[in-house]
């Protein structure tokens, strides 16, 4: 059906195509047992493909990157559909309304997206309450129900504040979200927030990252929120090296390898085309080949130290159990969910369970890492 209705929602504009879609998704899944019965359905009652990172048991490895459902309006919707876990934001401490539009752009013949949309969201204090309402970190309440889908949040930099004021702005946001996380994300990597990307320059992250983790540590007392960074696949090899090292040195949980890139080269679509949609991110197919680079880099730099995220250019189970092998624990789509549909987490969430049978291996966990041996080089491939 999906594929039926995907050239329609092609006639709209991309970031108008989303509201309506995940608009839609919301309202049916508050429909009386719907949602129970999507949940019955979609979300695979497999043992075997259960992981535990970070103190935190996920149904499935296959999450939803940030991005998707920005203000933590519908993560229960998604998890719904099969996602192991929803990462909501990028959020801000305060609300801002994000760059001008157009601001998000479609390459089908890459199976790409180009966005700028700039950190646009209702700001903490409003993901807050609403996460706070559907609660697996707060304790219950007489206004709070069990949630059902493990939820990342992830803080970047408020536009305005200044480079400066960078650390005192990520802690205004992880005294609001903090308490409501099952793991909590430091975006340093997003290309559409000038001067953000300086951020992820050690000198400078590592009072970052400090500060984020003492702040979380204040407000969780008798509960350690799980700390990961994001980085962008555009980093120098030494740079991905020494940021490797600084989240060890600070005993951070783990990293989120990858977000968008500002590079254009290898695209199938017209270079005219490509040059309309002007600056921003790229995500989807193009950023394949550099994710797992990153991914293997940073796997030989760790070892199972930490818990690495893999991001980009994830399409099908070979893509994410490819991953797994290759040193990931827990796998982000975004691109993808975009262009195959709804189906698409609950369908990988079952080809990863047969790859690991035709593997032999009792667990998908069981597989983490097992092709990351510092001599080799992983075996990746796009079947």
């Amino acid at each position: 059906m999906y594929r039926l209705v995907r050239p329609l929602l092609y006639l709209l504009p991309p970031e108008l195509a989303h509201r309506l879609s995940f608009g839609a998704l919301r309202v049916v899944c508050a429909l009386p047992g719907v949602r129970a019965l999507l949940r019955g359905q979609l979300v695979p009652a497999v043992e075997g493909l259960r992981m535990r990172a970070f103190g935190v048991d996920f149904p499935t490895p296959i999450g939803l990157a940030a991005g998707f459902d920005k203000d933590a309006v519908g993560f229960e919707a998604l998890g719904a559909l099969g996602f192991g876990f929803v990462e909501v934001g990028t959020l801000t401490a305060r609300p801002q309304p994000g760059n001008p539009r157009p601001r998000l752009f479609r390459l089908p013949k890459d199976r790409a997206l180009i966005n700028r949309m700039g950190f646009n969201n209702d700001g903490a204090d409003a993901a807050a309450l609403r996460l706070s309402r559907l609660s697996s970190a707060a304790p219950l309440g007489p206004r709070t129900r069990p949630r059902r889908t493990a939820v990342g949040v992830n803080v970047g930099k408020t536009k305005i504040v200044e480079p400066a004021g960078a650390i005192d702005d990520y802690r205004a946001s992880t005294r609001v979200l903090g308490p409501h996380a099952d793991y909590f994300v430091v975006n340093v990597s997003s290309p559409n927030t000038p001067g953000l990307r300086d951020l992820q320059a050690v000198d400078k992250l590592r009072p970052l990252l400090a500060a984020v983790r003492e702040t979380l540590d204040e407000v969780t007392p008798g509960r350690r929120v799980p700390l990961l960074v994001k980085i962008a696949p555009d980093l120098a090899d030494e740079d991905i090296d020494a940021v490797a090292d600084l989240a060890l040195e600070l005993g951070l949980d783990g990293i989120i390898a990858t977000n968008t890139t500002v590079a254009r080269e290898g695209l199938r679509s017209p270079a005219e085309r490509v040059a309309r949609c002007g600056a921003g991110g790229l995500s989807g197919a193009p950023l394949r080949e550099r994710s797992v680079e990153v991914l293997v880099r940073l796997r030989r730099r760790v070892g199972d130290r930490l818990v690495l995220v893999s991001a980009g250019g994830l399409e099908s189970a070979s893509d994410a159990w490819a991953r797994i092998r290759a040193g990931a624990t827990l796998v982000q789509l975004y691109t993808a969910f975009i262009y195959e549909g709804p189906l698409l987490p609950s369908r990988l969430a079952r080809g990863l369970w047969a790859h690991a049978q035709a593997d032999g291996f009792p667990s998908v966990q069981a597989a983490v890492g097992v092709d990351a041996a510092p001599s080799e080089t992983p075996t990746y491939t796009n079947a």
